[in-house]
């Protein structure tokens, strides 16, 4: 008995690794879907390292993420019509996702940097919410995708928008930010679900 829980600890410490040596484990789980599970991030021995990219071909890539930011419906009302404190608020949040994008290897320890060849920052007013949608579309032809350039330029510009609003409203909150969709690379075509 307390040689096979020995072995099942061996077994979780080493990950997925045995799965995906093995081809088909687990109620017929492949080897793609086993080597998928893995974090690519953490080598052998359980350290951080960046992934080595160079052997991948360049493809295009493009990954598009989403966030909203809540408030007030007069506080919302403020920022569309203009009349911010601070100014040009949209403006200045699409500005700051954008420069996000082109940093994000500055900011994430382990993201390559990457000559990014397209960001697009969308941001909608929604009644409903109240608040801001904000969509950002990064694209490259390179080594590796921009899912995490997506997801940071959607951040900072919804941090943005907090900052320069916050003076009339310290309620609000950020939310709802994920990644929906990505193309390009090995691993495929991903999109969220709704």
């Amino acid at each position: 008995m307390a040689a096979r829980a020995k072995s099942s600890a061996r077994g979780a410490k080493n990950g997925v690794k045995s799965g995906a040596k093995n081809g088909l484990k687990n109620g017929g789980e492949s080897k793609a879907a086993a080597t998928e599970t893995k974090l690519s991030h953490i080598d052998q021995r359980g350290e951080a390292h960046m992934v080595d990219v160079s052997a991948k071909p360049q493809t295009e890539r493009v990954a598009v993420a989403e966030g909203r930011i809540i408030m007030r419906p007069e506080t919302l009302d403020m920022v569309i019509a203009g009349n911010a404190l601070k100014g040009d608020v949209l403006g200045a949040a699409r500005l700051a996702g954008i420069m996000a994008a082109k940093r994000t290897h500055s900011l994430i320890p382990l993201c390559h940097p990457l000559p990014i060849t397209k960001v697009v920052i969308d941001i909608n007013p929604e009644h409903a919410l109240p608040g801001f949608e904000v969509q950002a579309t990064v694209k490259v032809t390179g080594q590796t995708g921009v899912e995490m350039e997506a997801l940071t330029a959607v951040s900072v510009a919804l941090l943005t928008i907090y900052d320069m609003v916050k003076a009339v409203e310290r309620g609000m909150h950020i939310e709802g930010i994920r990644l929906l969709e990505k193309s390009g690379g090995r691993s495929g075509h991903y999109r969220a679900e709704k």
